[in-house]
């Protein structure tokens, strides 16, 4: 799209989930030098609010499962430091369950399986003490995707530049 990211179809408002899937899908087909970087990586970034949180679109409220579409884009294109990350943990750690476990997609919201697993996976790729990295395509430890090497290349093997830790 004009504005660097992607949309269900071409033309279609960008969209923070889709950008996740075409740069991943990129990345799997070696074909990440088709994308204008720095315009679609400004545009993950101005995702982020004043709460540090993500959202997927703009004018929308952020939402944790944002901080891994967006994060796992930017990190495949080696662009993570764009983000402020310190922000984004605070904000993840926000919506955390103190009592009942898990994490929200807002603060005050009811914890669920598909927010905690997002927002472990952003924390996870931001580098947050005790949890084992993730790679930003499959979504999985990079321990396991090296495992299945040489069927599943992992992202820092795809990006031209150094990745992100």
């Amino acid at each position: 799209n004009f504005d660097g990211g992607f949309g269900a179809r071409p033309g279609m408002e960008s969209h923070a989930g889709q950008v996740f899937t075409c740069v991943g899908a990129l990345a799997l087909a070696d074909s990440l030098h088709l994308l204008d970087r720095d315009l679609l990586c400004w545009w993950l970034c101005e995702r982020q609010t004043d709460t540090g949180g993500l959202n997927g679109r703009p004018e929308k409220r952020e939402d944790v499962c944002y901080s891994w579409w967006c994060l796992s884009a930017l990190s495949i294109l080696g662009r993570l430091h764009w983000i402020d990350q310190d922000a984004l943990t605070r904000y993840i750690l926000f919506c955390q369950d103190e009592e009942e476990g898990g994490i929200s997609d807002q603060p005050e919201d009811m914890a669920d399986v598909f927010h905690t697993f997002f927002g472990i996976a952003g924390l996870s790729l931001m580098g947050f003490p005790g949890l084992e990295s993730i790679d930003p395509i499959f979504a999985l430890p990079t321990k396991i995707v090296q495992q299945l090497k040489p069927a599943a290349p992992s992202a820092s093997s795809q990006s031209s530049e150094a990745p992100d830790v």
